[in-house]
């Protein structure tokens, strides 16, 4: 009985050793492709310098971009805040309501190819159009944030800062704006996340950021694979550590708030 039993169980284990050696092969075969894919993707010709140089076009844009967002921003906040004594909107107001209903209307890729095409036709810095493009782009978002921060401090505190012999203005600058800061850092941090996404464009005025260093490897590997979740990932990391950065100053925020 054990005789025919062993009869039976060896060709099963003979079986599952042939399985388990082409499977070995075949998943040694796959870990030797992907090697292969990423030497063609990031080390050979030293392209992980390209991705390093695209990331760097990426966070320039991105960065002084939110600096000319929250430029603008501010200030159409503000415009779009002034009213009269009566209460009727000023010009300021229609101003800003145009500006901002304009911006956010039309498609940011569309801005771009406006400004690099229309407006700045001559310009040979596409970073510094890719900037002024993101950054009147970014400034019709941060005016609502601003403007949202700025009404949800509590109409009292205007009104304890008049009765302390404050003017308006003065108000404004030392009680209404130090809280109203609170509120909008983390929605204008996310602004920033999302300004930073989309910089992805600016291959439309032949600046080499980190989705066209991709493009570029991808095109001359005639590999994609590699070469955009490589990208994906790289834009995954920075973004996370702005997302750590940002829960961070969100928690010092409210420990403040609860002092």
């Amino acid at each position: 009985m054990d005789g025919r039993i062993a009869g039976i169980r060896y060709p099963f284990i003979a079986l599952q050793v042939l399985v388990k050696e082409r499977m070995t092969r075949k998943m040694q075969a796959w870990f030797e492709k992907v090697a292969k894919m990423f030497d063609a993707a990031f080390i050979s010709g030293d392209r992980w310098k390209l991705y390093l140089s695209g990331l760097g076009v990426t966070l320039e844009v991105a960065f002084f971009a939110a600096i000319l967002g929250m430029v603008i921003g501010t200030v159409l906040a503000f415009m779009k805040l002034s009213v009269r004594r009566n209460g009727k909107k000023t010009i300021f107001t229609v101003i800003a309501n145009i500006y901002i209903d304009v911006i956010r209307g039309t498609p940011s890729v569309l801005q771009l190819m406006i400004m690099w095409f229309i407006i700045f036709s001559n310009a040979k810095n596409g970073v510094v159009v890719a900037i002024l493009s993101f950054g009147v782009n970014s400034g019709a978002y941060v005016a609502e944030i601003v403007r949202a921060g700025i009404l949800a401090v509590d109409k009292g505190q205007m009104e304890a800062g008049r009765s302390l012999g404050l003017s308006k203005a003065q108000t404004m600058v030392s009680v209404i704006i130090p809280q109203a800061v609170k509120n909008v850092l983390p929605p204008i941090g996310n602004e920033f996340i999302v300004l930073l996404k989309e910089t992805a464009i600016v291959g439309y005025v032949s600046l080499t950021d980190l989705t066209r260093a991709a493009n570029q490897i991808a095109s001359r590997t005639y590999e994609p694979f590699m070469p955009l979740i490589g990208a994906a990932v790289i834009y995954f990391v920075v973004i996370k550590i702005l997302t750590i950065l940002l829960g961070i100053l969100e928690r010092r925020l409210r420990k403040s708030d609860n002092r």
